[in-house]
């Protein structure tokens, strides 16, 4: 079975790596989630339910940190109904440092009678599960929820998504302009969260924080297919 891997050429294999995760895994939970798919590649955007995700971690390294908080936003293209958003402290397997403290603003008393990861893994996985899950940099939360699962259920979970910072570097670190642009010693535009929202117009929130983070996400991908695709573009023209 072939895993997907990062390009985009190779995304069309995500329904059917998890059809086969969903026979092999062995936690109800997992198989649950990976049972009910994901959308076929085809499908316009404009029509595929999705759900903005954020997470944030005691540091960048899933060996040594942990997460401290997740944040979900469900949404649509259209529209983003906040009624259905999620957000939880978790508490840490690896105790608080004062960066993260001071990164985050959770503190050690919040953190104390906090959940495990695992104690809201049914509600996570139900809230993304036949959705699309949509972040701005896939390589904070796709190695970091795998490996917390992989601890906790001992099987880890992939699934596509959507990496809002990916688009951003597909325009403006990847295009030809922008490799014009450092021949010329000009510095690299910045993709990250709040960058890349100003670009677009949208309004600055605070960040660091999970929920704030995942809601931030959403609303910069509906600036960014109105601005440079389509309702009609294929899902696997953006996922990864």
């Amino acid at each position: 079975m072939r895993l997907p891997g990062r390009g985009r050429q190779q995304a069309p294999g995500w329904p059917d790596y998890l059809a086969d995760r969903a026979a092999r895994v062995q936690h109800p939970l997992l198989k649950d989630y990976f049972a009910a798919g994901c959308p076929d590649p085809a499908t316009p955007i404009g029509d595929v339910p999705m759900a903005a995700l954020d997470i944030e971690t005691t540091g960048l390294d899933p060996r040594r940190h942990a997460i401290v908080s997740v944040g979900v936003v469900p949404f649509s293209l259209a529209r983003i109904p906040l009624r259905e958003r999620r957000y939880w402290v978790l508490k840490p397997a690896r105790v608080l440092t004062e960066q993260s403290v001071t990164l985050h603003r959770i503190t050690h008393t919040e953190v104390e009678s906090a959940p495990d990861l695992v104690e809201i893994l049914p509600e996570l996985l139900a809230l993304l599960q036949g959705r699309v899950t949509v972040v701005h940099y896939r390589h904070i939360e796709r190695p970091f929820l795998d490996s917390g699962i992989q601890a906790r259920l001992g099987e880890g979970m992939r699934f596509p998504m959507i990496d809002t910072m990916s688009l951003e570097a597909r325009r403006h670190r990847q295009s030809l302009w922008s490799r014009f642009r450092r021949w010329m010693g000009r510095p690299p535009v910045s993709i990250r969260l709040h960058n890349s929202r100003e670009r677009y117009g949208l309004p600055a929130y605070q960040g660091h924080h999970a929920l704030v983070d995942a809601l931030a996400t959403a609303e910069l991908l509906q600036a960014q297919v109105a601005s440079h695709y389509s309702p009609d573009t294929p899902v696997s023209e953006l996922w990864s």
